[in-house]
């Protein structure tokens, strides 16, 4: 790996990834084409989807709290001091 500077002053890596099947190559190049990127510009598109952090949707939130049994704000307040205090 080789370590650069980049433009925007972060800190890139080069990698590479060896031994690819064909099939997903031909599969990249057809996603890459449709997006109008290069081969490294839609891996890195790709990379940086599956690695930013999820936000949850406000059903996925509900269905949390339903699940923890909390219907008011004092049970969630208690549960986060409790869990505090545990520490």
């Amino acid at each position: 790996m080789e370590l650069k500077i980049g433009a925007e002053n972060m800190a890139t890596v080069d990698l590479s990834i060896k031994k690819v099947p064909e099939r997903l190559v031909a599969q990249l190049r057809r996603r890459a084409a449709a997006h109008h990127r290069s081969l490294q510009g839609e891996l890195l598109s790709i990379l940086e989807e599956v690695l930013r952090p999820k936000r949850a949707t406000i059903s996925e939130v509900r269905e949390r709290l339903a699940k923890l049994g909390i219907r008011t704000t004092g049970q969630s307040t208690k549960m986060i001091r409790e869990e505090r205090d545990a520490r």
